[in-house]
């Protein structure tokens, strides 16, 4: 399946490739046929099967950004870990291109599970997953659905469906509701009739004097050396347009309550999107779910800040949840 993606051999991570691990290209099909392009990080020490865990996010970033740091870290605290381009992003395939989509999306989730669970060195009955920013949405997600997934961590979490639907702090009316959807369906017509998609844009450039602190933090990771990379829809043109429509509809969390595996929600306190991740973490029940709030953090702190990360609780989680 490799092959029929076009992968970069050389390293272009936007982080140093670590000693302690292993690391390869490799690729699996998804249930909607779509071929996904990974990372596969190993421990260079390690004896028998892993316990394993799955990686992606933030939403509109690709595998050689965030969601590759947190998979060799974890990699090397000893788990195979896995990071991938979500469906239709990145080195991934699936057409049209730079779509975002609630049920494919959280598929991606599973079938990144599927590869794992096959896989000659890893402990089926031990896998987890790492979700960051929007994927954090589609892990818990995918944890409502899949019963395979043992652990999950979401990590300065968006619930992408409540964004689009409500706008930040669950401030747009009915009225402004329909108007983006009237909005986003003649695009729809527009995109048909010239044959493209509309691209909603990437991180807003240059940046405006009066941006809010967290679009000045999103700007300091996507748009500037320390996390810039060439495939990253936030750090170019964005997703395509009418993608929103599909999450107006679409509520990622609806059984996220029925969570039975261990949940681990991290967020830092002073995240614009900290509400998302306390607002979930009141729906979930039983006593293996936890709230963690970083003291000093920003919603982007938690992208890179290797002293804002909590890995080492990450990692006692994990240890704990994939006995």
């Amino acid at each position: 399946m490799a092959s029929e993606l076009n992968l970069i051999s050389e390293w272009d991570k936007t982080f140093p490739l670590s000693d302690k691990v292993t690391h390869r290209k490799v690729a699996f099909r998804n249930r909607y046929g779509i071929t996904l392009a990974a990372d596969l990080y190993e421990p260079r020490d390690r004896e028998g099967r892993l316990a394993a865990i799955a990686v992606s996010g933030p939403f509109g970033a690709v595998k050689e950004q965030a969601a590759g740091l947190y998979a060799q870290t974890m990699a090397e605290r000893g788990f195979l870990t896995l990071a991938f381009d979500p469906s239709f992003t990145g080195e991934s395939g699936g057409e049209p291109r730079y779509v975002a989509s609630p049920d494919i999306n959280t598929e991606d989730f599973s079938a990144a599970v599927d590869f794992l669970a096959t896989h000659p060195d890893v402990d089926a009955g031990r896998i987890g997953i790492i979700g960051i920013c929007g994927w954090g949405g589609f892990a818990l997600n995918a944890a409502a659905a899949d019963t395979r997934i043992r652990a999950t961590v979401a990590a300065t979490m968006y619930d992408i469906s409540r964004c689009t639907a409500n706008g930040y702090f669950d401030a747009m009316t009915p009225d402004e509701r329909y108007a983006l959807r009237r909005q986003l369906n003649e695009q729809r017509t527009e995109d048909y009739r010239s044959g493209t998609r509309a691209l909603a844009g990437g991180v807003v450039d240059p940046l405006p004097d009066d941006a809010p602190q967290f679009v000045k933090d999103y700007y300091a990771y996507y748009k500037t050396p320390r996390g810039y990379h060439v495939r990253s829809l936030n750090s170019n043109d964005g997703w395509s347009r009418t993608s929103s429509l599909a999450f107006l509809n679409a509520p990622i969390l609806a059984y996220s309550g029925e969570i039975r595996s261990a949940v681990l929600l991290v967020h830092g306190e002073n995240a614009h999107s900290r509400y998302f991740s306390e607002d979930a973490f009141r729906k979930l029940t039983g006593c293996n779910k936890e709230l963690l709030i970083v003291p000093g953090a920003s919603h982007v702190d938690l992208y890179d800040n290797l002293q804002a990360i909590p890995f080492d609780r990450l990692e006692a989680f994990f240890a704990e949840n994939l006995k």
